[in-house]
């Protein structure tokens, strides 16, 4: 995974203090929903377990959505990897960052809890969809710039290609409930490869 950054939430400058509040609240989220699922996740129980008062908590994340997909964020974030000159080590470069996410405690439960609440209607499913834009963003990119140097195919359809990057370890995870390991995202990555890849 070297050189892949996971990409965290902005946030402009503040006083320390603002930092430990915020980092503290998504870590009790994280572990509320590790522990227990995200119906877990109350602003009394964040509250309680980040030892911070509910208006601390509402000033930074107007309601459950919000803080939960900031939490997420945290955990399955967005990724840059540099341009490696190929294709396939650019693919193995994201899926070995999404494996070591995907591999810790209480991520099933998070992506599970996320699926679910994006069946919400209105401002909540939006916000979700655009979480997910987010974080297939450099899944995009790295295809986009596999078309440009010539080795994914030019006529790939690159969301239908994002998706078959993204989708088999979150089944694996959520529907199989079995961890995915470096084999199976080696395997993926082959198989995406060859799917999309640009003839020899």
């Amino acid at each position: 995974m070297a050189g892949v950054r996971v990409g965290r939430v902005e946030r402009g400058p503040g006083r320390p203090r603002e930092e430990r509040v915020t980092g503290a609240v998504l870590s009790a989220v994280l572990d509320l929903v590790a522990e227990k699922g995200l119906d877990a996740v109350t602003m009394d129980a964040v509250a309680a377990r980040a030892g911070v008062s509910k208006p601390a908590i509402y000033r930074r994340w107007p309601g459950k959505h919000d803080l939960l997909i900031a939490a997420a964020e945290t955990r399955i974030g967005t990724l840059v990897v540099p341009d490696l000159g190929d294709f396939r080590a650019e693919l193995r470069a994201v899926l070995d960052a999404r494996l070591e996410a995907y591999r810790m405690p209480g991520t099933a439960r998070l992506l599970a809890g996320l699926i679910a609440a994006s069946e919400e209607g209105g401002e909540v499913r939006g916000a979700y969809q655009r979480y997910v834009t987010r974080i297939m963003g450099e899944t995009r990119k790295i295809l986009e710039r596999g078309i440009a140097r010539g080795d994914v195919r030019a006529g790939v359809d690159v969301r239908t290609a994002a998706t078959m990057v993204a989708a088999p370890m979150i089944f694996r995870l959520v529907i199989e409930q079995q961890l995915p390991d470096e084999r199976f995202a080696a395997d993926v990555a082959e198989l995406v490869a060859r799917a999309v890849g640009s003839p020899a």
